[in-house]
């Protein structure tokens, strides 16, 4: 792979050095022959012979040259041959070609450009805008060149073009460019009218658009340039850092792994906190590649989001794929290739290092390996490969209009044998069935492959993942024994080896998703139409896992298979009318009524089996096992129905109303509580139209909005209010028999989670969008939570789901962007930041422990509560003693703690013991802050990129470092046990070896989070136009790229971007998991 990457970088970097050869080359031959000539009323093949005659040029051209009888005027002193042909081209409307000393002429054609690479013709000029005032910074281009200059300070602009005969391209953001011919004048003055389009974009929100500049409500817009900047594996990972309020976590680096997103803070303690996504209005869709996106519009407050009722707790994004326009058929070819490593690695001892450290506990320890023995790190991973490829194609005709697309994604882990492959297809459709009737199609077909690492089984010590193994197993052991089998553990559990667990175990993963939406628009009225859609999603998965007699587990039990497989549909219909009129030019007035039916199921079936004759049964044939100890199977339905509407009301553009509702009915509730109402209210004042402000050059809009609302959170399995009862084998009067028994507790209660969120924002741009913010603040309160609720050992039940108290989130968010440069050399930048305070305002008192829940998230086993939810504090922050160094003496011993040089905990409540009652909340998981900050520069045809992101505050629960810190003679362990504490080394914070030492949730095990990371560096460059037409092709881009390049933080793990857990009451934990990775990439774009 490394040889595939430097060959394609090399073969990128020739083909850039030999374009810009070529384009050098040319232009010296062109410009060594110049043409003094004055020839008055001739025509062309007058004026053409006498060039051929005193410059020994051979110019060959057409009848339609010959047939030209126009009279023109050629008068040129020592000028270039070069800009002499392309003066009389544009006065006669002919292209050419120069190679060598042959000059080829002929039509004008949209793929032959004229080269000007002579400036001759000095022209001056004003910009100003619709009213006469001007305008700094516009840009001012000559015509089919990159030769051009930015206006003044006072809109002012000299600029040297090739000919008198050439034309000014004039642009300026927010307003319409403008095409000026200079027919001969060195003075001219340029008004620039308004563009309302540029000004004013559509948004898409919940069925239906709006103009940016009427929304009320807090929405952030995600463009399509923004998710292809640079690779990602698929589009959730592009929206990191591009949204303010909006955070997105990979929970690992393994191939074809999901990324979390969480749209301000955590509204919930159990139910989901992910956010509804919408595709083209098909709800909980699943996304298309990021090339295949059109936008991504994330709606954040309750206004925006009360349409989608109780699914609407969480935020909402919205994505609009691409469709095809009217026109000739356009292709589009992009395809990439990355090379990847592991972003970080753990220090660990080496073989020598860790005998000393073994035999302290352990004397009789002889090594098998010595001096730096095996580097477990070294023996999984490897250089990962990411391959990339996109073909699509759109147009259209008045009447009928397509895009379809086709993707390959192929990527090889940075672990050995991981990797993921994508196959996906999108076809959009669109056709004016009549004047009064639009129909149209959207489908999203997808296969996914993928082969997975063993990861660590939480709780087990007996079992290890490849990750936690690799720093866990002793580096003075090999991968195999003297015999050739796979060495198991010395230390510690008789554990698989790493490179056994990566290479030997198969966790294969097979899914296939049909996504399809159709839809008929019809125009009942002018302004009265109805939309009616109807979709499908239907993914089939099978997951198929195999311990193999070369590992320990396996051979325990002659091989170990298992199966899985689920299918997952939905379908959805929906209906709804929308009336938009505006009234004495003032009233402007839409309304929407819609009607929404939802049917989710599901069906698993899982099988396992064991005491296979021979490994190649693998997981395909299970009636090979002589045992087949497990056979499961589960089906769930889910109905959703709504009914909903919104009110859009505008006053003279200046007053913005905005009133929303929703009716919903889910089916996981209990009977009188499936159907709850769901309202909001949104106001917003154009401040900028008003009279004072009408006239303003500076300020392009202002506007102020306030909105509040409700929504609800469903997200929780079928059934919960139901009781539920599980099966059982047991034994009556000596015989073997089944049974049943209950397993949950029923809760006719159980209801939605509902928030209300209040927001206050505002926007502005100065001018014409040049500069622009938005700041928005927010106060969400989510009550009625959902949460497992410990309950007292004589109900027999260890919990029950019950809405138990409120959360409350509060913050702040801010987002700008300014076009810096607006010339040759261009400059836009965008950053965002998000402040977020959550807390927990009420719990509902419990029979055990008070009004605090304390649970544990501790994957090692003994490690107890770790985790606890308590009125005034963040959900999920953690539980434990403090840590405050190595015992020094015998009075600082405690009763229950260790002895002299082993670790010491704060006795708090005094009582000279180390007792439950000695532990405090010792860090919390929430960040302070998350932002993002994009650049853009371009220089002709060079374009950079720069990405940077970061988190501050928040901290990290490391489970690894816990494992590996207790220095108990059962794993591998970090550098920092070369400072433990012995007799000869007491003054340090690292407490003595000890085979009795047990895992203990403290704050020694507590990290910073806060990074600051160089997620993207981009640069590439556009082939020429010159360039281009001789290829054939409309536009081509080639870059490279790097990914994570840098990362600056305190934390001591491996990557504190990566999470052990994607649960909401789970956050900042880190353990065993998969490295995120760092990439190099290389790429082209081909349009055609």
């Amino acid at each position: 792979m490394k040889h595939s990457f430097r060959k394609l970088f090399l073969l990128a970097l020739f083909i850039c050095l030999i374009s810009s050869y070529q384009t050098y080359g040319m232009s010296t031959i062109i410009t060594n022959t110049n043409v003094t000539l004055n020839e008055r009323g001739a025509t062309l093949v007058q004026i053409l012979t006498k060039i051929s005659k005193i410059t020994d040029f051979n110019i060959t051209y057409g009848d339609f040259i010959a047939k030209n009888k126009n009279h023109f005027n050629a008068v040129y002193t020592n000028q270039p041959i070069d800009a002499v042909l392309s003066d009389l081209g544009q006065q006669a409307h002919f292209s050419y070609k120069i190679k060598g000393k042959d000059v080829l002429i002929g039509h004008l054609n949209n793929s032959q450009k004229t080269v000007k690479v002579t400036q001759n013709f000095k022209v001056e000029g004003l910009v100003n805008d619709e009213t006469g005032f001007p305008l700094p910074g516009a840009n001012v281009v000559e015509k089919g060149t990159t030769n051009g200059v930015t206006t003044d300070y006072d809109g002012n602009f000299t600029l040297t073009v090739s000919t008198s005969h050439a034309i000014l391209v004039v642009s300026y953001l927010g307003y319409a460019t403008q095409e000026l011919p200079l027919e001969g004048q060195s003075h001219v003055s340029i008004n620039l009218d308004v563009d309302a389009a540029g000004l004013d974009e559509v948004v898409v929100v919940g069925y239906g658009s709006v103009k940016k500049s009427d929304l009320t409500g807090a929405v952030s817009s995600v463009s399509s340039d923004d998710l292809v900047a640079f690779p990602v594996t698929d589009a959730t990972q592009a929206l990191q850092g591009r949204a303010a309020g909006v955070t997105v976590q990979s929970t690992n680096g393994a191939p074809g792994s999901d990324y979390s997103i969480q749209i301000r803070g955590n509204t919930s303690i159990n139910a989901s906190n992910n956010p509804l996504i919408v595709v083209d209005g098909f709800i909980d869709g699943v996304m298309p590649p990021p090339e295949d996106i059109k936008s991504i519009e994330v709606l954040k407050d309750a206004s925006s989001t009360a349409v989608y009722g109780a699914r609407g707790a969480n935020g909402v994004i919205l994505v609009s794929t691409k469709r095809g326009v009217e026109g000739k058929a356009q292709f589009s070819f992009s395809t990439s290739y990355s090379s990847q490593s592991e972003i970080n690695r753990l220090d660990l001892l080496n073989a020598d290092q860790f005998t000393d450290y073994i035999q302290e506990i352990d004397p009789d320890f002889v090594p098998e390996l010595t001096g730096t023995g095996t580097d477990w790190q070294d023996e999984i991973y490897r250089t990962g490969a990411v391959q990339n490829y996109q073909l699509s194609v759109s147009g259209g005709s008045e009447k009928l209009s397509y895009y379809v697309s086709g993707a390959v994604f192929d990527q090889e882990g940075v672990v050995e044998d991981s990797d993921f492959n994508r196959y996906s297809l999108t076809t959009n459709l669109d056709l004016q069935a009549s004047r009064a009737v639009k129909v149209g199609t959207s489908i999203f077909v997808r296969r996914t492959n993928s082969n997975g690492v063993k990861s660590q089984e939480g709780g087990d010590a007996a079992q290890t993942g490849v990750i936690s193994g690799a720093y866990k197993f002793s580096p003075t052991q090999s991968i195999t024994t003297a015999n050739g089998d796979y060495a198991l553990s010395v230390i510690g559990y008789p554990i698989d080896n790493p490179y056994a667990l990566a290479t030997e175990y198969q966790n294969e993963k097979k899914s296939d998703l049909f996504q399809g939406n159709v839809y008929a628009e019809i125009d009942i009225l002018k302004d009265l139409k109805l939309k009616s859609t109807l979709g499908v999603s239907v993914n089939d998965s099978r997951i198929g896992q195999y311990y193999p007699t070369t590992l320990d587990r396996g051979n325990s039990v002659g091989g170990e298979a298992t199966l899985t497989t689920n299918k997952s549909t939905s379908l959805i219909s929906e209906n709804y009318l929308n009336y938009a009129k505006v009234f004495a030019k003032v009233h402007d007035v839409a309304v929407m009524l819609g009607y929404s039916y939802q049917n989710d199921n599901s069906e698993d079936t899982s099988a396992l089996a064991s005491g296979f004759i021979s490994d190649s049964f693998s997981y395909w044939n299970l009636g090979a096992g002589a045992n087949a100890s497990a056979v499961d199977s589960e089906w769930s339905e889910t109905t959703f129905e709504a009914s909903f509407g919104r009110v859009n009301y505008t006053l003279n553009n200046k007053y913005l109303f905005t009133f929303t509702g929703r009716r919903e009915g889910s089916s996981v509730f209990a009977k009188n509580n499936k159907y709850g109402f769901f309202p909001s209210a949104a106001f917003g004042w154009k401040i900028s139209e008003e009279n004072f402000l009408a006239d303003s050059h500076l300020i392009s809009m202002l506007k102020l909005r306030l909105s509040y609302g409700e929504v609800g959170n469903q997200a929780i399995s079928p059934y919960q209010s139901l009781a539920s009862f599980t099966d059982v084998f047991t034994t009556v009067q000596g015989n073997a028999v089944n049974a049943i028994r209950p397993s949950t507790q029923s809760n006719n209660d159980l209801t939605w989670e509902t928030t209300a969120q209040t927001n206050i924002g505002v926007d502005l741009e100065i001018l014409r969008n040049r500069f622009g913010l938005t700041a928005d603040y927010y106060m969400m309160q989510t009550t009625d939570l959902l949460f497992n609720v410990p309950t007292p050992n004589y109900t027999g039940f260890q919990t029950q789901l019950q809405n138990i108290g409120t959360v409350e989130n509060k913050g702040f968010e801010f987002a700008a962007h300014a076009n810096i440069f607006q010339g040759a050399f261009k400059w836009s930048t965008f950053a965002n930041i998000s402040f977020n305070k959550n807390e927990i305002i009420k719990l509902v008192e419990n029979d055990t422990e008070g009004n605090d829940i304390y649970y544990s998230s501790n994957p090692l086993s003994g490690g107890g509560t770790s985790q606890i939810l308590r009125e005034g504090e963040s959900v999920g922050e953690f539980w434990g003693y403090i840590y405050d160094g190595v015992v020094q003496s015998e009075s600082e011993v405690l009763v229950g703690g260790e002895a002299v040089g082993g670790e010491k905990f704060r006795d708090l409540n005094g009582d000279g013991a180390l007792t439950d009652d000695d532990r405090a909340i010792i860090g919390d998981p929430h960040p302070d802050f998350n932002w993002g900050w994009n650049n853009d520069f371009s220089y002709k045809n060079i374009n950079l990129n720069v990405f940077v992101q970061g988190s501050q505050g928040g901290e990290i629960l490391n489970y690894t470092l816990m494992e590996l810190g207790a220095l108990n003679g059962r794993t591998n362990v970090t550098t920092a046990a070369l400072n433990r504490w012995t007799p000869d080394n007491t003054d340090t914070n690292v407490p003595q070896a000890r085979v009795s030492r047990s895992y203990v949730t403290s704050n020694r095990w507590i990290d910073n989070a806060s990074y600051v990371r160089i997620k993207n560096i981009s640069l590439g460059y556009n082939l020429p136009e010159l360039l281009l037409s001789k290829l054939q092709v409309s536009s081509a881009r080639f870059y490279i790229s790097g990914q994570n390049l840098f990362t600056f933080t305190n934390y001591k793990g491996v990557d504190p971007e990566v999470s052990y857990s994607n649960s909401s009451s789970n956050l900042g934990l880190d353990y065993g998991s998969y490295p995120n990775v760092k990439s190099y990439t290389v790429g082209l774009n081909i349009g055609f």
